[in-house]
């Protein structure tokens, strides 16, 4: 059984000398009287070693000495020459077993440096973002108690609210005040990944499970074993790709597409969506079993204009946040009557469209002060006539068809995720494809203004 010594041995000048002089072409040295050698003499007194005869094997891996292996004999009988050879038959597996040993000290230095530097980035992050998520003690102060209560507990959690509330704030508080605070915590938009690459980004594949598949992948569910995984739109998830969620919620295992072997995972669920998922479920749009199993312990995130009081801090909050993103030399103020004129607003972007919009103020005058008039729309009273397409006809199929294509029109081609006609119509993206193609209208690539 042997031990790593955390020990240098200091050496003088003369034993120094005698080791670098030692001939490339002898790796086993017999020293018969070590008490005659400055090297072995040094390093017997230094460990308290009463040796009659030391023999040293030198370990070199391509020209470069990777260690050495000491044999010190005490008193009577001394080593001969004749023991050399059967030392130097040692001399490959010692050398392979050295040279494993250092890389693998290299590996692990290299591993713990990366762990580190993880645990600095995730500082970082959070420290950027805010540990303190504002509005706790006024307009949020429900949904963070509620986020205490489950944060210790394994149990999904379904985020609600309307676009822009901060439901992935939400859930990264409640991962980093859970148990699973030092896992990974995983975000997936389920609805900017394509259907044709939900299963292999959600899930993983084999190599070769399909046609560019060049190499084993781990899906996004792996990723997040001993963490969080945060599902953002949920209400996006094709039917084929809720199925496999289910067994994840179920059974907490996976397999990759094209594998045959199960991955057991240990990982928390968090879900979020700002469709209204019961009636996805009554529509057929979304499983009913899966709702069961998401809705365990639904939060509901007020939206910007049920808590105003937050605003006024969260205003100091995106200016302090945009002055280090815009690398600002200091601190602009807002003209006079600024908070007024915010609080009177309706915010339906709710808090993102508050961050875009001291953004662009920062923007267009960095020295401050910052001026929102021209940022917030007016509230000019909206006219209530109805477009002219549907006044065109009476078809009820013409006017479905002559409003998908305007909504598509007005984002340009853009179906899924964000700002997509999908989520302006409240409809779901595949089911909306399927009446594009039934009306012929383009989108995407084939889409033309």
């Amino acid at each position: 059984m042997g031990e790593k010594l955390d020990l240098i041995v200091p050496l003088p000048e003369d034993a120094l000398k005698m080791g670098r002089n030692i001939p490339s072409d002898r790796d086993v040295l017999l020293i018969e009287n070590p008490e005659d050698f400055p090297l072995s003499r040094h390093v017997i007194k230094m460990f308290d070693l009463a040796s009659s005869s030391v023999i040293f094997l030198i370990l070199r891996s391509k020209n470069k000495i990777v260690g050495n292996f000491v044999l010190h004999s005490v008193g009577e009988p001394k080593f001969r020459k004749s023991h050399l050879d059967l030392v130097e038959s040692l001399k490959s597996p010692m050398k392979i077993a050295m040279s494993n040993t250092l890389k693998l000290r290299e590996v692990t230095k290299l591993k713990d440096i990366l762990a580190d530097d993880n645990r600095y980035l995730h500082g970082e992050l959070r420290r950027l973002s805010g540990d303190e998520i504002i509005g706790a003690n006024f307009g949020l102060n429900d949904v963070m108690q509620k986020a205490g209560h489950v944060a210790s507990l394994d149990s999904p959690v379904l985020l609600l609210g309307e676009t822009g509330v901060g439901k992935d704030v939400v859930a990264n508080a409640i991962h980093y005040s859970s148990n699973r605070k030092n896992g990974p915590f995983v975000c997936v938009n389920c609805g900017a990944i394509p259907d044709a690459l939900i299963d292999s980004e959600l899930f993983g594949h084999e190599k070769g499970a399909f046609t560019g598949a060049l190499t084993q992948k781990r899906g996004r569910f792996e990723r997040a074993d001993k963490g969080t995984i945060f599902l953002d739109e949920i209400g996006e998830l094709p039917l084929q790709a809720q199925v496999r969620l289910l067994r994840v919620l179920q059974s907490k295992e996976i397999e990759r597409i094209g594998g045959d072997k199960t991955i057991q995972l240990d990982l928390r669920i968090i879900a979020a969506t700002n469709r209204d998922l019961e009636k996805m479920v009554r529509n057929g749009d979304f499983r009913e079993d899966l709702w069961f199993r998401l809705n365990v312990f639904p939060i509901m995130i007020p939206p910007l204009r049920e808590r105003r009081q937050d605003i006024p801090a969260l205003l100091q909050h995106f200016i302090s946040l945009k002055v280090r993103e815009l690398k600002l030399s200091h601190i602009p103020e807002a003209v006079p009557g600024s908070i007024d004129m915010l609080m009177n607003y309706e915010w339906p972007g709710n808090v993102r469209e508050l961050s875009n919009i001291v953004e662009r103020a920062m923007i267009l005058s960095p020295a401050g002060p910052l001026d929102f008039s021209d940022l917030i729309p007016s509230k000019e009273k909206k006219s209530h006539e109805l477009p002219t397409y549907f006044i065109s006809t009476d078809n009820l199929e013409q006017l479905i068809s002559n409003h998908i294509k305007k909504v598509v029109e007005r984002t340009k081609g853009k179906v899924h995720g964000s700002g997509g006609a999908a989520e302006i119509l409240g409809v779901n993206p595949s089911s909306l494809r399927g009446k594009m193609r039934k009306y012929g209208i383009k989108h995407g690539r084939n889409f033309k203004e």
